[in-house]
């Protein structure tokens, strides 16, 4: 009977292909370099085959590698959800969490992605909408947790700050145009009234061009051109440059973001959720400004 696959190898191989490169996973994986390039060594001595194929400096696998990945993920999930049966059996179950759109496109995708593997029993409920919306979803007792951008006469802890910022493509020049054409977030939402009121203090005149509850959408017009669009900096997309005072628009504030907890007592769960995201989030914490 064959040996059984290491775990310890397959979790240095999948952080491999997620990251690209060795150097990249075995900052993940906690080990050294050479460390992690043994590990892949002897996997494929295991399995009897290479499973990598090097295009300059990344690596990706080939084709039974690929193979090898789609069990490599079902076994290292089993392995981590039975360990956490036994040793954290309080952490199973539903936590919803609200978030405006812009802010899990980017900058919470990787954040959920390591709370998954910490708490491999939870399950998240998503919502995205604006600020105002959840924060009523949250008082009404339907989100355990929301991240939002905190008004200045709002009581709540500032989590991080967010450079909030124009954008543009850079080809079309959508800045030159008067009036100025721009891209919104659709009426009640902070961002919106923000880029609104630096607009209208610098007496700059503008028209919306767009106005959706999309962050999609708001990209698509302004990667065509037709528009500048205001974003979290951390959240700016290929085909988009940040413009600002250079190109004669008015400064954007900083945006504080704070994560509010529903009513009542929180469920376990969703106090370590709330505990995850606030050193994930804050260990890089604030802009510099």
């Amino acid at each position: 009977m064959a040996d059984p696959l290491d775990l310890l190898l397959l979790r240095s191989f999948v952080a491999v292909i997620d990251c690209g490169s060795i150097q990249l996973a075995a900052a993940r994986v906690g080990r050294s370099q050479s460390a992690v390039s043994m590990q892949i060594r002897r996997l494929e001595e295991d399995v009897g085959r290479p499973l990598f194929q090097r295009e300059g400096r990344n690596l990706r696998p080939n084709p039974a590698g690929e193979d090898l990945l789609l069990h490599a993920r079902r076994l290292l999930r089993l392995s981590d959800e039975a360990l956490a049966s036994l040793r954290r059996p309080e952490a199973a179950g539903v936590v919803r969490l609200g978030m405006p759109e812009d802010y899990a496109a980017h900058l919470l995708a990787p954040t959920l992605a390591r709370f998954a593997r910490e708490f491999p029993l939870a399950e998240i409920e998503l919502t995205f909408d604006s600020s105002p919306a959840l924060l009523r979803l949250g008082e009404a007792g339907k989100l355990d947790l929301a991240l939002v951008t905190r008004e200045p006469r709002q009581p709540f802890a500032v989590l991080r700050r967010e450079r909030f910022v124009w954008a543009a493509a850079p080809d079309h020049g959508a800045w030159l145009r008067d009036p100025l054409p721009v891209a919104l977030f659709e009426a009640g939402d902070i961002a919106r009234r923000l880029a609104v009121e630096a607009l209208q203090a610098a007496d700059r005149r503008y028209r919306v061009v767009s106005s959706s509850h999309s962050l999609l959408g708001l990209i698509a017009v302004a990667q065509a051109g037709l528009a500048v669009v205001g974003l979290v900096e951390s959240c700016l997309p290929p085909g988009l440059v940040r413009v600002g005072e250079a190109e004669g628009l008015p400064p954007l504030p900083v945006l504080d973001l704070s994560l509010v907890p529903g009513p009542g007592e929180p469920v376990l769960l969703a106090a370590h959720l709330a505990a995850f995201l606030r050193r994930e989030l804050g260990r890089d914490g604030s802009v510099v400004l």
